[in-house]
């Protein structure tokens, strides 16, 4: 669906398309303005999500640990290779 921005504000109803998946360009003088895209919630993580992942690729017993001085910046540069 394309709309110029005159006709994205006489029928913005129907741009609300793009809340159903569908997509929407508003145009200015012919050429792509704006694209728009439903808005998602910034929620962070989805946790029930990653734990169906971590099952289906069998992580699920799967141990992380870091060194005690990981959070040293000195560690970061000395795995990056930099100068002290």
């Amino acid at each position: 669906m394309e709309f110029s921005i005159r006709e994205a504000k006489a029928r913005f109803a129907e741009a609300a398309a793009a809340a159903r998946g569908e997509r929407v360009v508003v145009t200015k003088h012919g050429r792509p303005f704006v694209e728009l895209v439903p808005a998602y919630r910034a929620s962070g993580m989805d946790f029930d999500k990653t734990a169906v992942v971590r099952r289906e690729l069998g992580l699920d017993g799967l141990k992380v640990s870091s060194p005690p001085d990981f959070d040293n910046p000195a560690f970061s540069r000395h795995v990056l290779g930099l100068p002290d």
